[in-house]
């Protein structure tokens, strides 16, 4: 009977105790995973969408800037002159000064800018209008656990090298062979393995980020030194239970 129990306290005592190898990993991949190989067409233009921050400056006479000379409304004037962000709100919808709420949801710039100097040439004479989406960003995790960062797209044009240098580049435990590029539907997105580690590999750098891309460096994982940290306390209390139980034993 002593026998028996004292091998089910080890045994759920080992059970609880285990934990798993690499916890930190995320979006594992299994190993017979079919990664994507043909990078899309990266020139597709981005379209706004709910809760994107949109900023913009109205001009008047196709460059003019705006005045105001009865000084009746020289705060509104103010506001189209300096670019203040607005929100695009859950339904697509934003409300811009003069114009009232207007629906942009799926434009491009180029067309949201049109658009827009067509509601505002019922106002002003040839409006000519910049706009911008300011909240367009990129998550990168480097490598290590707490150094996740979101960066904001400044241009159309930020590649993959440059995105991970402004992240502050790969962390001490990063895998440069492994980095993955994760793209689109997160229900179904697209998933590029990428590998660094080689100056070979600098041509897959070559790759034009997207909005809401997701940059992930696999970390090293556990390494030796932390796995016998973790089993020395496992080890150490199964030894102590065999001696007990062999010293019970022989008083028996």
């Amino acid at each position: 009977m002593m026998k028996r129990i004292l091998g089910i306290i080890v045994a759920c005592y080992f059970l609880a105790s285990c934990k798993p190898l690499n916890p930190s990993i995320m979006f594992r991949t299994p190993k017979d995973y079919k990664y994507d190989t043909q990078i899309k067409d990266t020139t597709e233009e981005y379209r706004i969408a709910a809760n994107d921050a949109i900023s913009f400056r109205l001009f008047t006479n196709n460059g003019m800037k705006l005045v105001d000379v009865t000084e009746n409304n020289s705060q509104m004037f103010q506001q189209l002159n300096q670019g203040i962000t607005y929100i695009v709100e859950f339904d697509g919808q934003v409300n811009l000064p003069i114009i009232g709420r207007v629906d942009v949801n799926g434009m491009t710039i180029r067309e949201a800018e049109y658009f827009l100097e067509e509601k505002y040439d019922e106002v002003f004479i040839d409006p000519f209008l910049i706009l911008n989406v300011t909240n367009r960003r990129v998550t990168i995790f480097p490598g290590s656990g707490g150094d996740g960062v979101v960066i904001t797209l400044q241009n159309n044009n930020i590649k993959l090298l440059e995105a991970l240098a402004l992240a502050g580049g790969l962390a001490d435990k990063g895998r440069a062979a492994r980095i993955k590029l994760i793209r689109g539907d997160l229900a179904d997105p697209e998933v590029y393995l990428i590998d660094l580690a080689t100056i070979e590999g600098i041509s897959q750098a070559d790759i034009i980020l997207q909005a809401n891309d997701i940059i992930y460096v696999e970390p090293i994982g556990v390494t030796s030194r932390q796995l016998l940290g973790e089993v020395t306390p496992i080890l150490t209390l199964l030894t102590g239970l065999l001696t007990l139980y062999f010293v019970i034993d022989r008083v028996q």
